[in-house]
C-alpha cells in the first residue's frame, strides 16, 4: 500500500455539497490516508460523527430568520446563482483564504468543491498539489451541452435554433461572471500570485491536474471543451451514517401499513422556503387516493394544517438511501444530491426546481425518460395530480427508473474517485 498521505477536502454548501466529501474521507481512511474536511463549523458535529477530522473554514452560515432570508434568496431562479457568488463567498474570501491556509500546511493533496475560491490560491501559494471536482454536469460549462440555465432558460432555445449564437451568447454571460471575481484577482496580487485564468470563478476553479466529475455518467457524456483531465466517477454516495435499519421505526410501521408512498421532500435548504408545497403535496395525493410520506424538515410551519386522512404520513426527516427504494414515486427539488438518490433508488421522479443547478438536474432526468418536472410557480393541486398520474400509470417511467437506478448503482462512485486521487498522489509524487 502506498504511504499514507494528509489530504484536505474542502466543500461549502448544504449537506448535498457535504456528504460526497464524506464518503470519499471515509474511503480514502481506510485505505491508509489522512483526510480532513475543511468546511464551515455548521457541519462540524456531522463530520466528526462520522469519524472524520474537521478543520474550520469559513464563511460561517446565519442562523434562524436570517439563514432562511438567505436561502429564499440564493435559491431565486434568476437571481441566485450572483446571490451566493457575490454576497455570501467573495465576501469572506481572505476569512477562508486564512482558515484553508492554515488546515493545508503540511498536507499532499488539495480537493476543492466549484465554491471554494480560496482553495486554487492556496494550492498556487503552498506549491501544493491539487485536484478540484464538480457535483453536478452544469457547473462544467461547455458550448456543447444541452445545459438549462436557471437566469436564462431561453438559452436552450437558442442552442438548438442558431447555434453560433448560442455561443456568442454564452461568452457573453460567461464575461459577466468573469466580472464579479474581482476579489479573487486582488487577493491574488495581494499575496504575490501570477494573475488568474480570464475567469477565475469559472475556468480558474478546474485544476490542470485532475477535475472529478462526481455525478453519473448517465447525466452528461463528456464534452470536447471539458477540462482536459476530467474524470467521470459517478455519485459518491454516503450511507455510513444512515444503513437501512436506521429508519425511524414510525415511518417502518407506516411504509408496512399499505401500499408504497408518494414521497415529497425538499432536501436540506429548499426545505427552509418551503411556502406551500407540503399543503398541496397531502391535497393532491388524497385526490389520487394514493399514500404519502411528507418529509418537512425542522420547519414547523411545513408541517400541513391538518392531515387529511391517515394514508398521509409526516416526519421531520428519513434517510434517502433507505426510504426512496420503498416508494413508488419521489417528489424534490432537483438538488443534485437528492436527483442521484432518486437515481440509485430506481424509482420515477417529478422534479419541482427552486433554482441554481436544479432546473438543469431536472431537465437531465427528464431526457432520460424517468422523470416528469413542474416549475414552482405551477405547482398545484391540479397539477402536481396530473403529472404524479402521468408517472403512476404509464410503466415505462418505472422501467426505465428501475434501469437507470441498476446502472447507477453499478458505477460505484466514490471508489472510482478515490482512485482518481490515488493515481493523481503517485504522479506528483514522480514528478
Amino acid at each position: 500500500m502506498a504511504a499514507a498521505k494528509r489530504i484536505v477536502l474542502t466543500t461549502f454548501g448544504s449537506l448535498g455539497d457535504l456528504h460526497p466529501y464524506i464518503a470519499v474521507a471515509l474511503w480514502l481512511q481506510k485505505a491508509g490516508h489522512r483526510p480532513v474536511i475543511a468546511t464551515g463549523n455548521y457541519h462540524q458535529s456531522r463530520i466528526e460523527r462520522a469519524g472524520v477530522e474537521f478543520a474550520n473554514v469559513g464563511p460561517v452560515f446565519p442562523a434562524g430568520a436570517e439563514l432562511k432570508r438567505m436561502v429564499r434568496d440564493v435559491m431565486n431562479m434568476k437571481s441566485g446563482p450572483e446571490t451566493v457568488i457575490r454576497r455570501v463567498v467573495l465576501p469572506h474570501l481572505r476569512e477562508s483564504y486564512d482558515d484553508l491556509l492554515a488546515a493545508c500546511r503540511g498536507a499532499d493533496l488539495l480537493v476543492t468543491h466549484p465554491l471554494t475560491y480560496a482553495g486554487p490560491i492556496v494550492a498556487d501559494k503552498l506549491r501544493l498539489l491539487w485536484a478540484s471536482s464538480v457535483l453536478q454536469p452544469s457547473a462544467l460549462v461547455s458550448a456543447y451541452d444541452e445545459i438549462e440555465w436557471a437566469p436564462a432558460p431561453w438559452l436552450t432555445t437558442l442552442r438548438h435554433a442558431a447555434p453560433p449564437l448560442y455561443r456568442l451568447v454564452l461568452g457573453q454571460m460567461m464575461r459577466l461572471v468573469s466580472s464579479w471575481a474581482e476579489p479573487v484577482r486582488a487577493l491574488r496580487r495581494a499575496e504575490g500570485l501570477p494573475p488568474a485564468k480570464p475567469n477565475p470563478l469559472l475556468q480558474g476553479g478546474h485544476s490542470p491536474y485532475l477535475v472529478l466529475a462526481m455525478f453519473s455518467k448517465l447525466l452528461c457524456a463528456p464534452m470536447p471543451d471539458w477540462p482536459p483531465n476530467t474524470k467521470i466517477t459517478g455519485f459518491p454516495f454516503y450511507d455510513e451514517e444512515t444503513p437501512d435499519h436506521s429508519l425511524d421505526p414510525r415511518i417502518g410501521a407506516f411504509l408496512a401499513a399499505g401500499a408504497p408512498p408518494i414521497v415529497f421532500t425538499l432536501g436540506s435548504s429548499a426545505v427552509m422556503d418551503a411556502g406551500e408545497f407540503y399543503q398541496v403535496s397531502a391535497k393532491a395525493a388524497e385526490m389520487l387516493g394514493s399514500r404519502a410520506i411528507l418529509l418537512v424538515g425542522g420547519e414547523p410551519e411545513n408541517c400541513p394544517i391538518a392531515r387529511p386522512n391517515q394514508g398521509i404520513g409526516v416526519f421531520a426527516y428519513a434517510p434517502y438511501a433507505a426510504l426512496f427504494p420503498k416508494c413508488a414515486v419521489i417528489v424534490h427539488q432537483g438538488g443534485v444530491g437528492t436527483t442521484g438518490q432518486a437515481m440509485r433508488s430506481g424509482r420515477p421522479m417529478l422534479v419541482m426546481p427552486y433554482g441554481q443547478d436544479q432546473p438543469d438536474n431536472a431537465a437531465r432526468v427528464v431526457r432520460l425518460g424517468i422523470a416528469r418536472t413542474i416549475r414552482r410557480d405551477r405547482y398545484t393541486v391540479d397539477s402536481a395530480c396530473r403529472e404524479l398520474k402521468a408517472l403512476l400509470s404509464d410503466r415505462g417511467y418505472s422501467e426505465r427508473a428501475e434501469q437507470v437506478g441498476n446502472q447507477v448503482r453499478a458505477e460505484d462512485g466514490v471508489v472510482h474517485a478515490c482512485h482518481e486521487i490515488e493515481s493523481l498522489l503517485q504522479r506528483g509524487a514522480s514528478t
